[in-house]
């Protein structure tokens, strides 16, 4: 086997340990606060731990794990300066995508926007009026959220401007949405919530399309935090009451 083989094997082992982790992470499997074992993640991919030491660095230099001195890997609990950051940038690129989408969109980019907002707002619905509590119901979450996430890089990549497209995907921007929404939920959104959005992006106007978007990145702000606060203080804030746990 020739070196370059080798090292696209290595890679592809890296990579399928970086999704599966992530994976897990975005399911709530592993919440925040939950400590990693290089080994124990190897054994349980049937992977050496090359690869997943590389995953793992990986996902610490995109601030969803974190090391600690003599604790080790875990999934990073954010702070709550750390969430209004994420919401912050979140909210000003987002909000120039509505503006940009509204200014340059086509009819047809349009009506493909709206048919997603209503998949989006159908399938929210349905998880909602479903009260059981199995690995079905878990699994449709995380798709709800996975659709919800498209249909918001649909509208940036609507815009026309991949600088935008990208600096949403490099910021893990809707990574992280998704991770504060599984990991902090709190309830259902209100009825045609995205709908709703895309009727003030589709008016074609800038101002009604930026104060709808700020509105919409926004709301659930407060409740969030709220949340990670309760949250922080069930799991332990320092480091050694995770690991006792």
């Amino acid at each position: 086997m020739s070196n370059s083989s080798v090292l696209v094997s290595k890679g592809s082992q890296s990579e399928h340990a970086y999704k599966m982790i992530l994976n897990e992470i975005l399911r709530a499997r592993l919440a925040p606060g939950a400590p990693l074992s290089r080994r124990g993640v190897a054994q349980a991919l049937g992977l050496g731990e090359r690869p997943v030491t590389e995953a793992l660095q990986r996902l610490e230099v995109e601030g969803l794990l974190e090391s600690l001195p003599r604790i080790g890997t875990r999934v990073r609990l954010p702070t709550e300066q750390e969430i209004r950051g994420h919401y912050i940038v979140r909210e000003a690129l987002e909000t120039e995508s509505a503006r940009l989408f509204a200014e340059k969109s086509s009819d047809r980019e349009r009506e493909e926007l709206v048919a997603m907002a209503k998949h989006v707002d159908s399938l929210d619905e349905s998880y909602e009026r479903d009260q059981t509590h199995t690995d079905a119901r878990e699994n449709y979450l995380f798709e709800v959220r996975t659709v919800h996430s498209r249909f918001h890089m649909r509208i940036a990549e609507c815009t026309g401007c991949p600088t935008l497209c990208k600096a949403l995907e490099s910021n893990h921007i809707l990574v992280f949405n998704c991770l504060y929404d599984v990991a902090f939920y709190s309830g259902p959104m209100p009825g045609q919530w995205h709908y709703g959005l895309m009727k003030a992006l589709n008016t074609g106007d800038v101002e009604t399309a930026d104060k709808a978007m700020r509105l919409h990145v926004r709301y659930r702000l407060d409740e969030v935090l709220h949340r990670r606060d309760v949250y922080g203080r069930q799991v332990g804030n320092s480091p050694a009451s995770v690991i006792s746990s």
